[in-house]
């Protein structure tokens, strides 16, 4: 039953850290954009944001329960 559960927020966290890519090639992802903007979420992207916040604190809470209960 954890398996599955784990799964599912693994899946989940997996498509809403993909769906918040905002910058364009490698350089941009280690600094070489030379630009420094402020991000500010709105709406959609917000809620995409939260949500990938907190099924990454579920995914490693229950990534400690499995280690306790297995």
């Amino acid at each position: 039953m954890l398996e599955i559960l784990h799964s599912i927020i693994a899946v989940l966290l997996i498509v809403t850290i993909v769906m918040q890519s905002r910058a364009s090639g490698l350089s941009a992802t280690f600094g070489g954009s030379g630009t420094t903007n402020v991000i500010q979420r709105r709406g959609a992207e917000l809620l995409i944001y939260k949500a990938s916040v907190w099924l990454s604190v579920a995914f490693f809470a229950l990534s400690i329960v499995r280690w306790y209960v297995y």
